[in-house]
């Protein structure tokens, strides 16, 4: 870890203050440094998504833990409880998304994702930020971040839901991507059309949670 040291007569860094914050208030290990991330696998997994999808996966009426927005990746992280990113494979096999390419990322022991860093330079910035409160102390799954079983534990999150509205969304945002490539070259055909019937077709009809 590197230590942290004011100016003299001045304030900490704003790394360091937001390094304070994450270790001292929440609980989260960082990389000691700037610039500044924090350390998956420990106390929470991430699921990222591009900022297209994410951002249509933030308008639904899915609950979510923390998210995280990184700038400079156009990719928003979705924090979950530890463990989960072991279980996703398995988890979008059931959610029959498991033979489907998804622009999906987590990460587990041994990730990291940039830390928002107030007043700091703005790579990354909280979508939906932490409580303070909710994840200090003690280990283990906190109540806050999305967890598997249908209906979550307590009050967190369904980690199923999350994932297959996740998928649908990456799925979706793909299609779209691939219909405006089209329309930009003369001469290609009917633009690709994301419905229920191109999915049931294509074998990636999700189940009706995800819906």
């Amino acid at each position: 870890m590197t230590a942290c040291h004011p100016r003299p007569g001045g304030p900490a860094a704003p790394w360091c203050q937001a390094r304070w914050w994450y270790e001292r208030a929440l609980g989260w290990p960082t990389s000691g440094k700037a610039p500044l991330e924090l350390l998956t696998g420990v106390r929470f997994d991430a699921l990222g998504l591009p900022l297209d999808a994410g951002a249509a996966l933030l308008g639904r009426p899915v609950r979510t833990g923390p998210v995280v927005l990184d700038a400079r990746a156009r990719r928003l992280w979705f924090l979950l409880a530890a463990g989960s990113a072991d279980e996703l494979p398995v988890l979008l096999d059931w959610l029959e998304w498991g033979e489907v390419a998804l622009d999906l990322a987590v990460l587990g022991p041994g990730g990291r994702i940039a830390a928002p860093v107030p007043a700091g330079p703005e790579r990354a910035v909280w979508v939906r930020p932490p409580r303070p409160g909710k994840y200090g102390g003690g280990g283990g799954v906190e109540p806050p971040l999305p967890v598997t079983g249908l209906g979550g534990e307590g009050n967190a999150p369904d980690l199923a839901r999350l994932v297959g509205a996740a998928a649908t969304e990456a799925h979706r945002a793909r299609l779209l991507r691939a219909r405006r490539a089209r329309r930009r070259l003369p001469g290609k055909g009917q633009a690709l059309a994301f419905s229920y019937a191109s999915r049931m077709s294509a074998g990636t009809r999700p189940r009706s949670l995800t819906l």
